[in-house]
């Protein structure tokens, strides 16, 4: 239920599934090989992961506090940079696989 949860009310969650989508369909217009695509799903899953684990800690601050609080928003804010730390790296990891193909 928590995937159902993050597609039907987490944006972030879905920018992400939106680009997953986008390199599969990449990744098959272009005939990667089963090593690109197996490295390209762990990174899928780190990512989806990563904004999963952000949400919780997110939602979890939040029941513990409603209040403006700086240690909750650090919390939150180094939460958050997981998620672009892993998103970064997808990137480069779909870069360095697709732009052989495109070049």
């Amino acid at each position: 239920s928590g995937v159902g949860l993050a597609i039907l009310e987490e944006a972030n969650f879905m920018v992400h599934l939106l680009f997953v989508v986008l390199a599969v369909i990449v990744g098959l217009f272009l005939g990667i090989k089963w090593i690109e695509w197996a490295i390209l799903f762990l990174t899928f899953s780190i990512v989806l992961a990563a904004e999963l684990i952000n949400t919780s800690i997110e939602n979890l601050c939040d029941l513990i506090s409603l209040k403006r609080s700086e240690e909750i928003q650090k919390i939150k804010d180094i939460a958050a940079a997981a998620v672009l730390v892993t998103a970064v790296f997808a990137l480069l990891i779909g870069l360095s696989i697709f732009l052989p193909y495109l070049l």
